[in-house]
């Protein structure tokens, strides 16, 4: 099935503009932050934007699935993918608008009047960064505007619906819509989730278990794996990742007649792939790159996820899947935050 435009991808999150800034060991620790860990802000957090903003940070165009929906678009045809979400009504929820018609994606934006657009605080040190997300207006994300005619119809015409776990701190129905309206029918329509960061299945556990009978697709790094493990208790205790991804890949499905598959990024090791039914996961080495050629890590794995799911969207192999996604990310990791580079560059096979 190859891609011919039409918005066949269907993206649903949490759109927030990123505040990215250098800084130092220091600043971790005044906000009690972790390298590379993503958390959501709370009130001892809220000093930090201005902060950041005081360093000259960039502002880029973010929220996961919104990265995820921008490097998709970046490789498919035009008009293939549309992003859902929620924005405040200023001048910042215009920014994200900007940046993402540049990248020739279409945002279908529920407005909140009582919120700002969410923000997300990017404390970069060396090549980690830490993320301490603002949802703000992203929060209020509605059922009822998924629900909207003009909206429902762009979801019953997309084949394929990309959900970030970030959105399961915000409107499970919204989810759930999706993930049932991918499995009813003939079943042909795909449902993909990321697991996004370990503490969705550490503190969200119950609505990420309510979506696992519909992922087809998969997506999560190792950190945020081994957390979802933990979070079943002594069942995957002490298990290998390779492990815990057929574990996953077992779990009870509604849509029986599409075998789902688990991808498991883990920074510069191996890519691991589990698919239901198959004896054994397997690897996939990720491209090479120095470290001189490394200039920010920040939305590789939103990268990632879509390259892999361009490829399956045109319906490419899991094989060639797998290294566009990797192939985006080394694009990314060489840009400023969750950025591509300009003019687009087209894909080769490593």
């Amino acid at each position: 099935m190859g891609s011919t435009g039409d918005f066949q991808l269907l993206c649903l999150e949490n759109p927030l503009l990123d505040i990215q800034a250098e800084c130092d060991e220091a600043t971790l620790q005044k906000y009690n932050l972790k390298a590379n860990d993503a958390i959501l802000a709370e009130e001892s957090h809220m000093p930090l934007y201005a902060d950041l903003l005081s360093r000259n940070a960039a502002l880029i165009a973010g929220g996961a699935a919104q990265n995820t929906a921008r490097g998709a678009q970046y490789i498919l045809p035009p008009n293939t993918v549309l992003y859902i979400g929620c924005v405040g009504q200023d001048e910042y929820a215009e920014k994200l608008r900007a940046a993402c018609s540049a990248a020739g994606l279409r945002v279908e934006y529920r407005v909140d009047e009582t919120q700002p657009t969410g923000r997300c605080g990017v404390v970069i040190t060396g090549n980690n960064r830490s993320l301490c997300t603002h949802l703000a207006a992203a929060n209020e994300y509605k059922l009822d505007h998924l629900q909207r005619p003009e909206i429902w119809e762009l979801v019953q015409k997309a084949k394929f619906y990309y959900v970030g776990g970030y959105h399961l701190t915000v409107c499970v129905p919204a989810v759930m819509a999706l993930a049932k309206e991918a499995a009813k029918g003939d079943g042909q329509k795909v449902f993909i989730m990321n697991l996004s960061a370990p503490f969705i299945p550490q503190f969200f556990k119950e609505p990420l278990e309510e979506t696992s009978p519909y992922w087809d697709y998969v997506i999560g790094n190792e950190t945020e794996v081994a957390a979802w493990a933990e979070s079943r208790g002594e069942e995957l205790k002490g298990k290998e990742v390779k492990e815990i991804a057929m574990h996953m890949a077992g779990l009870k499905k509604v849509n029986e007649g599409r075998k789902r598959t688990v991808v498991i990024t883990q920074g510069t090791d191996p890519t691991i792939v589990a698919v239901q039914g198959e004896k054994e996961a397997r690897e996939f080495p990720v491209r090479t790159i120095g470290k001189e050629e490394i200039y920010d890590t920040n939305g590789a794995g939103d990268a990632f996820a879509g390259g892999f799911v361009a490829g399956i969207v045109e319906g490419k192999s899991l094989e060639e899947s797998v290294d566009m996604g990797q192939w985006l990310a080394k694009l990314s990791i060489q840009e400023l935050g969750p950025q591509f580079p300009q003019p687009k560059q087209i894909y080769s096979k490593a």
